[in-house]
């Protein structure tokens, strides 16, 4: 296994493409937009010297990462060698189901198909292939440079020899693999996102504030960071898409999403990805916060 395609070029793409390729594998990175492929090399890039500034890279080993990655617009030109592929594209079923519909048509008969999917059947996924032994998650935790776990997500079909496989790559990656069965949410988020909600009901019901519920949690529960401010990073959609998957697949209003979040994704506020969330990102701010610094 040593020839790696991954399919987006996002946050967690760009993060999985970064994590495979500073631990030798090649890597060849897909994206329907090349100015997303160039915003993706420049993270890395940064990501990169973030590392070495904390003396735990070095410029030759920087050079040696972003040479083993090869960008793409068309999967048909990245997939033919791949020995596994692994799907980041946005928490959308139909979505997930055409790509590997394709992956499927165009990998080569021994590739690995995994997808990076926080919420969303395995089983379900690898019905669209005609290989589902060969068809696992591997979720990954955002940033995925720097967070160790990754849950290793077994679908009704997938095989012990696909899963040992990714299971012992994951450890190549200086990761900590977990293993999980096929239900919605797998671990982390059946109990994040739950979290997250009731968070957002705190303030929905104006029992407190955004700042004050993070800080309660910050300082009470020993949480590196608030839920509130985490769903911000993580994206409000993506928070909305995954608690839809849950209530969907148990049928239980414990995971209905708040009207509160559903009202704040229809109207273009997604956390840190669109400026504003339940904190705000935007520019202003930032300036503001910087003046503020000199004042005192």
């Amino acid at each position: 296994m040593k020839n790696i395609v991954v399919i987006g070029a996002g946050t967690m793409g760009n993060g999985i493409a970064h994590t495979f390729a500073q631990s030798s594998f090649t890597v060849n990175l897909v994206d329907v937009k090349q100015e997303n492929l160039d915003k993706a090399l420049k993270t890395i890039t940064t990501n990169l010297d973030r590392i070495i500034a904390k003396g735990n890279l070095t410029e030759e080993e920087k050079a040696q990462t972003l040479g083993n990655i090869k960008t793409f617009t068309d999967i048909k030109d990245a997939a033919p060698t791949a020995d596994l592929i692994v799907e980041a594209a946005t928490e959308n079923l139909d979505l997930k189901l055409r790509i590997f519909a394709q992956m499927d048509e165009l990998a080569p008969e021994n590739c690995i198909l995994a997808t990076n999917t926080s919420s969303i059947s395995i089983t379900q996924i690898a019905a669209a292939t005609k290989r589902p032994e060969k068809v696992i998650g591997m979720h990954f935790m955002n940033p995925v440079p720097i967070m160790k776990l990754v849950e290793i997500i077994k679908g009704y079909s997938t095989s012990k020899d696909t899963f040992d496989t990714i299971f012992e790559m994951s450890k190549k990656l200086g990761k900590v693999p977990v293993e999980v069965n096929d239900y919605p949410g797998f671990v982390a988020n059946r109990i994040l996102m739950p979290m997250i909600n009731e968070a957002i009901e705190t303030l929905y019901n104006g029992v407190a504030g955004v700042e004050e519920i993070d800080t309660v949690m910050k300082l009470g529960m020993a949480h590196p960071m608030g839920p509130l401010q985490l769903a911000d990073f993580i994206g409000l959609d993506v928070c909305l898409a995954i608690l839809n998957v849950m209530y969907d697949g148990f049928k239980n209003p414990k995971y209905a999403p708040n009207p509160l979040l559903v009202n704040m994704v229809m109207a273009g506020k997604k956390g840190v990805k669109s400026g504003e969330g339940f904190y705000d990102y935007s520019e202003s701010k930032k300036a503001e916060k910087v003046s503020k610094m000199f004042l005192k």
